[in-house]
C-alpha cells in the first residue's frame, strides 16, 4: 500500500493537464478583457461614422 502511494505522489501524469487548464483559462480570460476594452472604442467609432455618414449629401446628377 505504502508503495501505491509513493507511486501515485511521485507521478506527474496530471500535472500536464493542470498546467494546460490554468494555460487555457488565461488565454480566454485575457480574450475576454481584450472584447472588453475594444467594445467601448468601437461603439464610440461606430457613432462617429454614423454622424459623417449622415452628413453627406448626394448628388442624383439631374
Amino acid at each position: 500500500m505504502r508503495n501505491m502511494i509513493k507511486d501515485f505522489i511521485a507521478s506527474e501524469d496530471g500535472a500536464v493537464t493542470v498546467d494546460w487548464v490554468v494555460l487555457s483559462a488565461a488565454v480566454v480570460g485575457l480574450g475576454f478583457a481584450v472584447i472588453g476594452a475594444v467594445m467601448g472604442g468601437n461603439a464610440t467609432l461606430a457613432d462617429s461614422m454614423s454622424t459623417e455618414i449622415g452628413g453627406i449629401e448626394v448628388d442624383a446628377g439631374n
